[in-house]
């Protein structure tokens, strides 16, 4: 097969520091490439040539400066070759137009995170009609399949799962010296609220009461404000741990970093569609203590490859887990094999790419059997052909066509059934509408209203010796809602406001722990 993987327009591939979808697309094409033609395209950059062969893959690079002049750019790629898969990572809006040029491919949408399914980055309206034209839409763990199934239940037939992967050579143990030093504790990730740093830090002096062996962090990562990387760096003074603050480390170099730690930390307070770091944590022999959310929850075994935290705001339960592996040195030394044996056989890039194959492989031969026998039956032509042909109901410009009448029913079922209507009933209202010429449909009019959906992040439970018995997180706490975002039918939108709000609460909380 001919496949070529288009990469969302922000970061060039390969990253000059780090990316994870950009990693991704990478290493998969160069598994791919052992079978198939493979071809990548991403954003130009002064660092790299307009066309480079790396590793078996072909990569064409385009100027890029917002998502429409990037994809106008990639079409003209696209026009001059045929190719029969064509992965869009991440941006659903690309989908029409790329399925357009290629009707008889198989066009698939490989979703790395909700991030771009919802506003600001798109509408819902565009989102749909993405996945609507999508062949395939594939994503990096059973949670965010479970998540996008909430939001887009008519798509859920179309959606497949391939796990990350890591490169197990790279990202390998290596023997430590015997010596006495500091246990050390590693993050990686970007220092933002979202990703549980304070948390960390707070467990972090909660250990050093509780054992004899010097602690010590290692956090890697930096940060879109310097403000919040100094409040952090803060944080740790008072709190009196021994923090160091690498900031950015390339990806190419990151390995070098795990292999000086002794166990992974991954204290996230919002859902992680995958966690691509805790698969490199165990490809590298660490131990995970990570939080129960989201992919992580299908990457860490329990009492296996590392502890996972149901009370994850809570620094009391990180704190405990990470002692209870310091002071059981044979439970931590079998971790440390297992988390190993399992980064190999299950987290390895050719075990994606393996699943990648399966999945294109399967949905070519479907549609090779539809096309023997006739197309006409294929429900996936049928909106193809409404858009193509039935044209506006009425021929008025200000009323909808029919595939804006598919879309938009789409779009009412997903509020129906958040709203607790159910879809059966809203079929229903919408087949008994009449006749709709000479005025706007009413379907339409009623999913254009703003609909506005409160959730409640929680906040981080009670207890005595952790961080809450400060009062701090209460003032946090009257920022949020009633929903845990762990709910698979949180909105995006919600999200969205949590993002803002998850901001301000961990601003208060920083500053209150530092100056309070």
């Amino acid at each position: 097969m001919k496949i070529v993987i288009i990469a969302p327009e922000q970061i060039p591939v390969p990253p000059i520091l780090g990316g994870s979808v950009e990693i991704t697309i990478l290493a998969i094409a160069k598994e791919l490439s052992k079978w198939h033609s493979v071809s990548i395209i991403s954003r130009a950059h002064p660092r790299y040539p307009k066309y480079s062969f790396i590793d078996g893959v072909h990569i064409y690079r385009v100027p890029t400066g917002s998502p429409a002049k990037y994809l106008t750019h990639v079409k003209k790629i696209l026009i001059k070759r045929r190719f029969d898969v064509l992965q869009i990572d991440n941006r659903p809006e690309f989908v029409r137009q790329i399925k357009l040029m290629f009707p008889k491919a198989t066009v698939s949408l490989y979703l790395h995170s909700l991030t771009f399914v919802n506003s600001p980055h798109t509408s819902r309206a565009e989102t749909l009609a993405g996945l609507r034209k999508a062949d395939l839409i594939i994503t990096n763990s059973s949670s965010l399949e479970s998540r996008l199934s909430a939001r887009f239940p008519s798509m859920s037939r179309k959606i497949r799962v391939a796990w990350l992967g890591v490169d197990t050579s790279r990202f390998s143990p290596i023997q430590k010296t015997s010596h006495p030093r500091a246990f050390t504790l590693l993050f990686a990730g970007r220092l933002i609220p979202r990703k549980g740093i304070p948390v960390l830090l707070q467990a972090a002096k909660l250990v050093k009461r509780q054992i004899a062996q010097p602690v010590k962090v290692m956090i890697a990562g930096g940060s879109p404000t310097s403000k919040y990387a100094r409040q952090l760096q803060s944080l740790s003074r008072k709190f009196g741990v021994h923090a160091e603050f690498l900031g950015t480390v390339p990806h190419r170099s990151i390995h070098r970093v795990f292999r000086k730690a002794d166990l992974f930390i991954c204290p996230s307070q919002k859902h992680e569609s995958f966690g691509l770091v805790n698969v490199e944590a165990m490809s590298s022999g660490l131990p995970v203590v990570a939080s129960k959310n989201g992919g992580i929850k299908e990457i860490i075994e329990h009492g296996r490859t590392g502890l996972l935290i149901n009370q994850y705001r809570n620094p009391q339960a990180f704190a405990e887990a990470i002692c209870s592996l310091i002071m059981n040195r044979p439970l931590y030394l079998k971790m440390k094999q297992e988390a190993r044996q399992i980064a190999l056989e299950k987290f390895s890039w050719r075990a994606t790419a393996d699943r990648l194959n399966h999945i294109y492989e399967s949905e070519k031969a479907l549609q090779k059997d539809e096309f023997q026998n006739g197309d006409q039956n294929d429900p996936r032509n049928t909106v193809h052909e409404c858009d193509q042909s039935l044209g506006t109901i009425s021929g008025g410009g200000d009323h909808c066509t029919a595939a804006d009448c598919h879309e938009r029913q789409d779009l009412h079922e997903w509020h129906g059934t958040e709203l607790g209507v159910q879809p059966e009933r809203i079929q229903e209202e919408h087949d008994d509408g009449g006749d709709n010429e000479g005025r706007s449909n009413p379907c339409c009019d009623a999913i254009l209203q703003p609909s506005v959906i409160v959730h409640d992040w929680s906040c981080f439970d009670e207890d005595t010796q952790s961080i809450t018995s400060t009062g701090v997180f209460q003032n946090f706490a009257d920022l949020c809602t009633e929903n845990d975002y762990e709910s698979d039918g949180s909105d995006d939108s919600a999200e969205a406001t949590f993002d803002f709000f998850s901001d301000i609460g961990y601003q208060r909380l920083v500053d209150a722990l530092i100056y309070g």
